[in-house]
């Protein structure tokens, strides 16, 4: 395993727990050590990527958990430099599936086997498995399945759909072999699009539940302020957190992304430790670029991505020109709060 992070040294966890050996390398060799540490007899540090050479017996496996983009393109580039024919480097980050293309078939060229994996579960992956969605040749990702299984969350982790039957499948455990190179990571691009979209919705209505007393406050009568028709149609002062919590038991709307929104309004009702700048890592992004280039209309997935942008201002010069515009034909002034 490449890269200790938060997921990283949780999946080294779970593979070892399962009875397997993990060699470990992070950029921070204290990291490593003290992870090799906690179980001496199944995990071994190494202080430089050459060192899988030496450490692993062949066919080797070395699974990469860092940053998508530039410092996932140095660690694979070094790999292939090190690694042997029918060695395997399975990319488990958040990277673009054209990227895989890419390295695929970069390091087939050496005759290097290269895996992609989207894996989901994030910070409680350790406790509840990782979703992992599978990129590759059929023969390479089944001579894996020992991984896998040790790193998803098996299949009690969801009752089992109504008419399955027989052998358990690899999706009923919480893993996937998707497609050839790069469809591992374009699941999980889609994936992604969807929890923004998620997200967004779940933002969106408890917002419009936030500001249900609109018509219990002070209301300015001017040009520039839209008049409130009915306020006594408006006078709930709700409780958000209580909302929530009411909402996954039994509601339509239950899920595990309300379950932790539920337990952030427990601990922090006002959510005044955020300041509302929403990131995106990149996956939204791909999503919608892979909408327009499919011609497949996405405008809920596409919203949300927008949302994101504009939570970071970057809508603020395009405001200051409806301003501007306003002034301009209108002679309307900016209201000052």
């Amino acid at each position: 395993m490449i890269g200790l992070g938060r997921m990283g040294a949780n999946l080294v966890r779970r593979i070892t727990r399962a009875g397997l050996h993990c060699v470990v390398y992070d950029t921070d060799s204290a990291v490593a050590q003290n992870l090799a540490a906690e179980n001496p007899e199944q995990i071994t540090a190494i202080s430089a990527v050459s060192e899988f050479s030496s450490a692993l017996t062949g066919p080797r496996a070395v699974w990469v958990m860092v940053p998508a983009g530039s410092i996932t393109e140095t660690v694979v580039d070094e790999l292939i430099s090190v690694l042997s024919p029918d060695d395997i480097i399975i990319d488990g980050g958040n990277s673009y599936y054209r990227d895989d293309l890419a390295h695929s078939a970069q390091a087939a060229t050496k005759g290097i086997q290269f895996v992609d994996v989207g894996t989901s579960g994030g910070v409680w992956g350790l406790e509840r498995g990782y979703c992992l969605m599978i990129g590759g040749q059929t023969e390479v990702v089944t001579a894996l399945s020992d991984v896998w299984n040790a790193v998803a969350p098996g299949v009690d982790a969801a009752e089992r759909s109504p008419g399955r039957t027989g052998e358990i499948a690899p999706e009923e455990r919480g893993w996937l072999h998707c497609g050839p190179s790069g469809a591992g990571h374009f699941v999980k691009m889609i994936h992604n699009g969807i929890e923004y979209g998620l997200m967004a919705a779940y933002a969106e209505g408890l917002n419009i539940l936030k500001s249900a007393d609109e018509g219990l406050k002070p209301r300015t009568a001017d040009a520039e302020t839209a008049p409130l028709a009915h306020p006594e149609h408006y006078q709930y002062q709700f409780d958000i957190g209580a909302i929530t919590e009411l909402w996954r038991r039994g509601s339509v709307v239950a899920s595990w992304l309300l379950d932790l929104t539920s337990i952030a309004l427990h601990e922090s009702p006002e959510l005044d430790e955020f300041n509302g700048r929403v990131s995106d890592s990149g996956e939204g992004r791909w999503t919608a670029i892979a909408a327009i280039e499919e011609g497949v209309p996405a405008p809920v997935l596409t919203a949300a991505v927008n949302s994101r942008f504009e939570s970071r201002n970057r809508s603020l010069f395009a405001n200051k020109v409806l301003s501007a515009m306003r002034k301009q034909f209108g002679g309307h002034h900016e209201k000052k709060d």
